[in-house]
């Protein structure tokens, strides 16, 4: 299937300072991408060029295979773009709002009205619609937002930071309804600062920083490209130190250092080999109090790519 989203080799300067320096990504559809970099690493300003909003000074961007500019407007029919600040009417309540901009976005009728609906109970405020949206929790209006960014079905779905400050419940709920959209074949494009959030529900992740994007992948070819290995850490009593020539042996395993009541192995692949190593340990007569598997993260990732943790 065609990708919904291409984004070719990105410029944007301001002044002396170039923001986005050659970025390119793609986004298939049901595809969750990830966003992720420091703060002033190009990010907002990407999107701003991905939605319309901002013109390139060099490269394209193409959504459902029409080319986007801030002049199109077909594109941007295919667009659903939830903004890190709310974007809500406080006055009206949380289904005029959506039939607010179920209007805007050129719904009418009985498709308005069932879209409404759907949407309501898909961000799980069905039962508080009548309530005007002011008096609503941070993460009530949050997923408001969303909703008004799903209303006319778009193919791509940017969504910049949707949980920020959201209680832990609204944030599982936001959560849940981004995998099961990705679920549909929807394309999403996410940023988030929350490390966490990325691991779960990204597909493919970018990092970018000081406007370029300097690594690519899903989780685990990021992890790679660093060198990433696992430990596997056994706590016990017995022979251990016999039982660490032995363990050397197993295919996978790197190195074993012992403590004297501990073995620590470097393994490529702790959860396939995890068994194999527990079973050789005991047949050497040690008896196990802890077994505890370690592997690298995103962080580690962001950290080694940036110098910088995300919410730098």
């Amino acid at each position: 299937m065609a990708d919904v989203l291409v984004v070719d080799s990105l410029v944007r300067r301001f002044g002396d300072l170039t923001a986005v320096d050659g970025v390119s990504f793609r986004i298939a559809p049901g595809e969750t991408y990830g966003l992720l970099g420091p703060n002033g690493a190009g990010k907002t300003t990407t999107i701003s060029m991905v939605a319309g909003l901002m013109a390139a000074d060099a490269g394209t961007v193409t959504v459902a295979g029409e080319a986007m500019t801030p002049r199109t407007t077909e594109p941007k029919r295919h667009v659903g773009l939830v903004p890190q600040e709310l974007a809500i009417y406080p006055d009206l309540s949380g289904r005029e709002n959506l039939a607010l901009f179920g209007r805007l976005q050129g719904l009418r009728g009985s498709e308005l009205k069932v879209r409404v609906e759907e949407v309501l109970e898909l961000i799980g405020l069905a039962d508080r619609a009548k309530d005007r949206s002011k008096e609503y929790s941070g993460g009530m209006k949050r997923r408001l937002n969303i909703g008004i960014g799903l209303l006319h079905q778009p193919t791509l779905l940017i969504l910049d930071e949707p949980t920020v400050g959201v209680d832990p419940q609204s944030r599982h709920a936001i959560l849940e309804s981004v995998e099961a959209l990705s679920g549909e074949g929807m394309a999403v494009l996410y940023t988030t600062h929350y490390m966490e959030e990325a691991e779960r529900l990204c597909d493919r992740i970018g990092i970018i920083d000081s406007g370029r994007l300097q690594a690519e992948g899903t989780r685990d070819e990021l992890i790679r490209l660093i060198g990433g290995v696992d430990t596997i850490r056994l706590g016990g009593t017995g022979d251990l130190a016999g039982a660490a020539e032995e363990l050397r042996l197993i295919p996978g395993v790197e190195r074993v250092d012992t403590e004297r009541r501990a073995a620590t192995l470097t393994v490529k692949d702790a959860p396939a080999l995890v068994a194999q190593v527990v079973g050789t340990a005991t047949s050497y007569g040690v008896t196990l109090f802890d077994v505890e598997i370690s592997r690298p993260d995103l962080e580690s990732v962001f950290l080694h790519l940036t110098g910088k943790g995300l919410r730098d």
